[in-house]
């Protein structure tokens, strides 16, 4: 799980460098939806990461019946991940659109495309997780952290020293999970994840 955070975590710092680069400007669209997807990605792996169970007490019993292993936790959470991410593809076309060369397409095209993918895909995250700002005042406000403060819920920028409670103004709410419900995997052996989309064939 640690490796889907990394990875999804390069791909949005990637993504979001490339905004900046002049030459790219007019794939900003995509790839700033581009960047979310990854961070929804980062975000949800991050969640499900669940530490090592200890082993458990050996149990007596006459006449064991041998029982199929449950799932490792870590190839559990991925698959669930993984759903998630198809109910992005199936909701949104997210998959279709990141992974499609859309250099033929010009920009009112991308735009439309966009438009489709943004639409899907909030609806399908709203479905499943449901998230509040950090913060609930307007950016740009003149806001207090207080002593105590969760470390993953602010990024301190500028000139840091002491200690809190700092003053600073606010450049982004932020965001953090009230509830998460993603979709239920039942393991079916083996170590294969789940599929993101299915091929479709015609058949005649």
């Amino acid at each position: 799980m640690r490796v889907v955070t990394l990875i999804a975590a390069v791909v949005v710092v990637a993504l979001l460098a490339l905004t900046m680069v002049p030459q790219t400007a007019i794939y900003q669209p995509q790839l700033i939806i581009g960047a979310l997807a990854a961070a929804v990605v980062a975000f949800l792996s991050a969640l499900l990461q669940r530490p090592g169970s200890a082993s458990p007490a050996p149990v007596v019993a006459e006449a064991a019946r041998p029982v199929a292993p449950p799932p490792p936790a870590a190839k559990q959470a991925e698959a669930e991940v993984v759903s998630f991410l198809a109910v992005l593809q199936d909701k949104g076309r997210l998959v279709d659109f990141l992974m499609d060369d859309i250099s033929a397409y010009n920009n009112e095209q991308v735009g439309a495309a966009a438009r489709v993918v943004h639409s899907g895909c909030k609806a399908a995250l709203q479905d499943h997780i449901r998230i509040r700002p950090v913060r609930d005042e307007k950016e740009g406000a003149r806001i207090t952290v207080a002593p105590g403060y969760a470390a993953d819920e602010y990024r301190l920028i500028g000139k840091i020293s002491g200690e809190p409670p700092f003053s600073g103004t606010l450049i982004h709410r932020g965001w953090k999970p009230e509830s998460v419900k993603l979709p239920r995997v039942l393991h079916s052996g083996g170590d294969r994840l789940p599929t993101i989309a299915p091929a479709e064939v015609e058949l005649k």
